[in-house]
């Protein structure tokens, strides 16, 4: 049995769950008709073209894309520094687009794209910041690539942690309705699933998929090691730099998409890892997907059954699923050193 191709048939029905059932349901007819009069310009069905089309259906693609996005760049860091904490949610890269957007809504005021690409920025520039103190204390030199990846993720904590603080402090700044705004955007959430949004998305997407297709092929030769890896013909530190760019892109083009949507990075490598029985770059993607769209429809859907009719941001489950999971890792990992 091909576990990938199970994981892929999950991610279709989750996205037909998503479009299809929840709160208002559409049956699989009127979908497809919703869909192909839409493309052509026929006739709507009153109230349910405009929640497939504007708020369902966006809503489930860009799930799906900043699942793949954050699974790889997960998967990405993980595998190339042979470290499972190595995630961007661990080494600060989501709290630089947080912190950035946080300054764009409070100080300037910014909203929508602004935001977006406040978000974009910081995220880039965390990540380069992050390499440049981890090489400063010897990466370059890393045929070590645990102790490479040791100093980058220390590194990372510290900057997240100084962040964490910047973000708290603009929070106690702001006005109430401000505050709120930032505090929506930081926990992650689909709410403002646009086509304008997926289009972009699906842009960064198309160039940078390709990207990991080509550097995956190095990728596994790194994990031999980079003494190893460089015997065999690899550029180790341009190799490693050209991973660093794309893990970290994908995973700051997602972050504006939707926000900081916590542990889907974390999580994705080592569940694909555990189900398929190997390392797994289109595993990894397919169960960030699959986390993303699980938990974003118990969010809209099931939580205000719970709660009184509270929905919740996507990030608020996927935070609620990371932590345990965190400590799980922990703690076996302090097993195998014992």
């Amino acid at each position: 049995m091909n576990r990938t191709a199970v994981l892929a048939a999950g991610v279709v029905l989750l996205f037909f769950a998503s479009v299809l059932l929840g709160s208002y349901t559409v049956t699989i007819p009127d979908f497809f008709t919703i869909v192909a009069n839409h493309l052509t310009g026929g006739a709507k069905i009153p109230g349910a073209s405009f929640i497939v089309m504007e708020n369902k259906l966006p809503r489930a693609v860009i799930g799906t894309m900043i699942g793949v996005a954050f699974g790889l760049a997960g998967a990405l860091f993980q595998t190339m520094l042979r470290n499972p904490l190595a995630s961007p949610d661990i080494i600060g890269i989501s709290y630089g687009a947080s912190a950035a957007a946080v300054v764009a809504i409070v100080i300037f005021g910014a909203s929508g794209a602004a935001v977006s690409g406040a978000a974009l920025g910081g995220a880039l520039g965390v990540a380069a910041l992050i390499y440049a103190i981890s090489s400063g204390t010897g990466m370059r030199g890393a045929g070590r690539g645990n102790a490479a990846g040791n100093r980058l993720v220390l590194a990372g904590v510290g900057i997240a942690a100084a962040l964490h603080a910047v973000v708290n402090f603009l929070m106690t700044r702001a006005d109430i309705r401000t505050a709120a705004d930032a505090l929506v955007w930081l926990n992650g959430s689909l709410n403002s699933a646009s086509w304008d949004r997926a289009a972009v998305l699906f842009l960064a997407l198309a160039v940078l998929l390709p990207a990991v297709a080509v550097i995956s092929g190095p990728l596994r030769l790194l994990e031999l090691g980079d003494d190893t890896a460089a015997g065999l013909g690899i550029r180790v530190n341009p190799t490693r730099l050209a991973l660093v760019v794309i893990a970290v892109t994908l995973a700051a083009v997602a972050t504006a998409a939707a926000g900081p949507v916590s542990f889907v990075a974390f999580l994705a490598g080592p569940i694909a890892r555990r189900f398929t029985r190997k390392a797994s770059l289109p595993a990894s993607a397919l169960v960030g997907a699959l986390i993303v769209l699980a938990a974003d429809y118990f969010a809209a859907n099931i939580a205000p059954l719970l709660l009184d009719g509270t929905a919740l941001p996507v990030g608020v489950v996927t935070g609620a699923l990371g932590a345990p999971f965190l400590l799980w890792l922990l703690v076996t990992n302090n097993r195998k050193d014992a």
